[in-house]
């Protein structure tokens, strides 16, 4: 089965058949760098860092360019706020953004554009937009015209009449219509500003993303990605912009993750009701939020609150769960049983395909993973050694990893303690075979405070970190 993707632009599931038989160019819309990144900021990240992954476990090589916003209104005024340089401001969140995408196991972009670094570039577009009569300058603002657009409205279904009727009354008069926006802003005093032919200024929101695509990927990409409160205008304006330039079709995939919402509302800075990556990192462990999102249509509306924060731990350990080692007095599973899990394999792998391959429906695909790890209990219950859970294991970490999760991992700490956890449970098999009850109790519940769970079978004990 080919993979078949959700596309904004036609609001169906269509094949995906890139541009290039063997390659995929995918450009995602990153954060305006203001302020400390939330949770829905790495919700959109995480989307298409999934993916990605699954592009390349299918066969693609993919080119990824996401970009930061580091010149915009929002960021020139917290420096001036804040009395610092708007640059060296961006500069300080860009930092920090890269080390949660670092610490939340997100692959790197091929390239990470700034917008301060492509100022000549957007200088050229805009002004072939300008010789092409698609933009026209007032005073030292550069405008697009959109009238001249004649699918202006593709992407977010609107029509221009009706956009225009419900337009504010006090619109710049300037504009040749309301609905045209602006590709380059003249400078005002005390703010950042680079030279163009129109006079000092800095570009609009739009062009910025529109340019450095153009610039890092080519006239024509295969997927646009972001969250879907960027369908309009921003995507819509890119759409218009980069077409009007090139005269060429400028992405063939639109892609729009759902919002992350904390009490019913989309979570935003301007809201107030946001929980920072950082904030989240300091509480719960980076797979937690990438099992959220894994968890979830990436299309729809994701709840953040502490009971969703709770199940998803729980499943996330379900998951690890399949990854204990047999018990150590294992004799063997029944051939019964060995052949029901070697079923469960072919199973688990045409399923996991299957499910990503519509569209990348994750939720569908850990269901398999679950099958999975509830055979490999089944069969290291029915005394399976460790060779014979071997196959199955290794799958599930082959698979999870797809995903973008780390199952398997252990600090080095954790790793260098093993053995003498080991130790202790053997210690403590010899205290129970002497009926000292209250040693063995205590030497579990000590491993306990320390984040190791025993686990008592007719088999023998087996051990996991708490996580």
């Amino acid at each position: 089965m080919a993979i078949r993707l959700y596309n904004t632009l036609s609001r169906q599931k269509e094949a995906f058949e890139p541009i290039n038989p063997d390659e995929v160019t995918m450009y995602v819309c990153g954060p305006t760098v203001y302020d400390n990144a939330h949770v829905g900021h790495a919700m959109s990240s995480l989307v298409f860092d999934i993916i990605r992954r699954y592009l390349e476990y299918s066969g693609y090589q993919v080119r990824h360019v996401m970009n930061y916003t580091d010149v915009d209104d929002k960021i020139i005024l917290r420096a001036q706020y804040e009395d610092v340089d708007a640059l060296e401001l961006a500069e300080r969140y860009i930092a920090r953004y890269g080390k949660h995408l670092e610490d939340l196991n997100i692959l790197p972009a091929s390239v990470y554009p700034r917008v301060s670094t492509e100022m000549e570039n957007i200088v050229k577009v805009v002004q072939g937009l300008i010789d092409k009569g698609y933009a026209y300058e007032v005073e030292g603002d550069v405008y697009f015209r959109v009238h001249k657009d004649d699918d202006y409205g593709k992407l977010s279904r609107r029509k221009l009449d009706d956009m225009e009727s419900g337009y504010r009354i006090d619109a710049d008069t300037r504009k040749e219509s309301p609905m045209d926006f602006a590709l380059w802003k003249a400078a005002k005093p005390g703010e950042p500003a680079w030279d163009s032919p129109w006079g000092p200024g800095r570009p609009g929101w739009h062009i910025e993303c529109s340019v450095m695509s153009l610039e890092h990927l080519g006239e024509q990409i295969d997927i646009h990605g972001g969250g879907n409160d960027l369908v309009f205008p921003h995507h819509e304006n890119e759409i218009a912009q980069s077409e009007s330039f090139t005269g060429k079709r400028f992405a063939k995939y639109w892609m729009h993750n759902g919002m992350m919402q904390l009490a019913g509302e989309k979570m935003s800075k301007s809201l107030g009701n946001l929980v920072t990556i950082g904030d989240f990192l300091a509480d719960h462990e980076p797979d937690v939020l990438r099992m959220m999102v894994l968890n979830s249509s990436y299309r729809s509306p994701l709840t953040f609150s502490d009971e969703v924060i709770e199940q998803t731990t729980r499943a996330l350990e379900r998951l690890r769960g399949g990854l204990r080692p047999a018990f150590p007095e294992a004799a063997g599973a029944s051939g019964a049983m060995l052949a029901a899990l070697t079923a469960q394999l072919e199973q688990t792998r045409a399923g996991f395909r299957e499910t990503m391959d519509d569209d990348f429906n994750t939720a569908g695909a850990l269901g398999h993973l679950f099958d999975l790890v509830r055979s490999i209990n089944q069969a290291r219950d029915a005394s399976a050694t460790q060779e014979e859970l071997a196959p199955a294991q290794e799958m599930l970490v082959e698979l999870t990893s797809v995903l973008g999760l780390a199952i398997e991992s252990a600090s080095g700490e954790e790793a260098g303690a093993a053995p003498f956890v080991d130790l202790l449970v053997e210690i403590r098999k010899e205290l129970r075979k002497e009926k000292l009850w209250a040693l063995s109790d205590k030497v579990r519940d000590d491993l306990k405070a320390l984040g190791v769970l025993l686990e008592d079978t007719k088999d023998g004990t087996t051990w996991r970190w708490d996580k």
